[in-house]
């Protein structure tokens, strides 16, 4: 590999993407990462960086802009961390991704399994559902810069709701007028932390105000301008967090004016949704990816089904429909407790939930005799741990359906399940995070019966 050198200029070609967005130039054996850059374009590169294996560089000029390149629609783009793909189309973005799953269940995996299709967005834009805004030591609000804690002030975003937009710009003004001093992460004083909204299917808002304390100066005239600025906000929320860093949530919560919760309809189902329940952003694509879950699970109505990291019960509940008992093991306690009051209100009576650690819950059933017939699990983006992964096969479920956050912790798994008589089958891959380089992902594990 040849040694490139710092700041000079180089020529060649884009070949394709890294995980995290970023084209891959390689320069006689040497792979450079270089940001904004379109698959099949010749570009001169200036290295910026030379590390061991790698190197970063950026582009000076572009000799063949390719027709998949186009110009960004949203003016904060390349300062803010947020988006990674709105420079270029839509349908090259989709192709990058599904590339991204292949690759990491080829090289992390050792899996010899197509993904089958990348089931794109109807509407790449406005699209969350949920949207959490860090406010700047400078008391700047908006979205933090690739890789740093320095917060870019935005007004409005093209991946959010009209209604987020709204909220924030109003406790911003709020904030402004009444002087409500910014937290700041590295001497821990300041009040104001994060500001969190949560959106559903009929526009209506829950609002959320992370304060480093238990109260705030001038509540009532907050809650006065997120009404003013989002009619069909549903409830004003106070949340506490005091502890150093920028973990965004605390554990307490109080209700300035409305209700401490919000209602959405997704699958069919009505669910409730209190501050920190886990909910997928995208509602319409998360149909289409519980879709394929319950496609891959094959349900007749006769199975027993285990949901591991089951959030407020959204997958459990969809299965309920179609197995004779779903079982959903949650950590967070609040989940639980919605994941239960969603059972009661969609009149779901074959669902339990179980509140403690996956892994902890899974070797507590194995022990207690339960042999699920499918197992499925939708964790966070570390994926799971081998505790959980030994507990699941020793039940030995036919299938297990793995829904996954990050192809790269999903492949380790899947090579994981295969040591211990599990083989993957199916891979579908679904955009439920539009210009970004997040990319959902389902795959269906099966028991090999010697």
């Amino acid at each position: 590999m040849e040694k490139l050198e710092l700041n000079r200029i180089y020529t060649g070609t884009v070949g394709g993407y890294s995980s995290e967005g970023l084209g891959i130039v390689r320069l006689d054996g040497a792979v450079v990462f270089v940001p904004c850059a379109v698959r099949g374009e010749t570009v001169d590169v200036k290295i910026t960086k030379v590390m061991k294996n790698c190197a970063a560089g950026e582009i000076v000029k572009i000799h063949n802009p390719s027709p998949e390149r186009t110009e960004p629609e949203c003016p904060y783009f390349g300062q803010c961390g947020g988006c990674d793909f709105q420079h270029l189309t839509y349908a090259e973005e989709l192709w990058a991704k599904r590339q991204r799953v292949q690759d990491a269940l080829e090289r992390i995996g050792g899996l010899n399994l197509p993904v089958e299709e990348l089931i794109g967005a109807k509407d790449p834009l406005h699209y969350r559902n949920k949207s959490q805004y860090p406010v700047g030591r400078d008391g700047s609000i908006g979205f933090y810069r690739e890789r740093s804690h320095q917060v870019v002030s935005v007004q409005s975003c093209l991946i959010q709701t009209e209604a987020s937009d709204a909220t924030v710009n109003a406790v911003r003004d709020w904030s402004v007028r009444y002087q409500i001093a910014p937290y700041d992460e590295f001497t821990g004083k300041g009040l104001l932390r994060h500001i969190y909204v949560r959106v559903n299917r009929e526009g209506e808002s829950l609002c959320c105000v992370l304060v480093n304390g238990r109260k705030l100066p001038r509540e009532p005239e907050l809650v006065a301008y997120v009404r003013a600025a989002a009619p069909k906000t549903v409830g004003v929320v106070l949340g506490t967090n005091t502890r150093r860093g920028n973990v965004i949530l605390g554990e307490h919560f109080r209700t300035l004016w409305g209700e401490d919760y919000l209602m959405d309809t997704l699958c069919g189902l009505t669910f409730k949704l209190s501050v920190p329940s886990f909910y997928q952003v995208n509602r319409d694509q998360a149909e289409v990816l519980y879709g394929k879950a319950l496609e891959f699970a094959a349900l007749t109505g006769e199975e027993t089904v285990l949901d591991l990291y089951c959030g407020t019960g959204t997958i459990t509940l969809c299965m309920a429909s179609r197995a004779k008992r779903v079982i959903g093991a949650e950590i967070e306690s609040s989940a639980v407790r919605d994941a239960e009051e969603n059972a009661r209100r969609n009149g779901i009576s074959n669902a339990e939930f179980f509140c403690g650690d996956s892994a902890d819950i899974a070797k507590k059933l194995e022990q207690e005799g339960l042999r699920p017939d499918v197992i499925t699990v939708d964790p966070p983006r570390r994926g799971l741990e081998p505790d959980v992964i030994r507990a699941v096969a020793e039940m030995g479920p036919k299938r297990v359906v793995y829904v996954s956050c990050d192809p790269a912790t999903l492949a380790r798994d899947a090579k994981l399940f295969g040591e211990l008589g599990y083989t993957a089958r199916r891979a579908i891959a679904v955009d439920l995070f539009p210009r970004t380089r997040h990319v959902e992902t389902v795959v269906l594990i099966t028991r090999v019966d010697k």
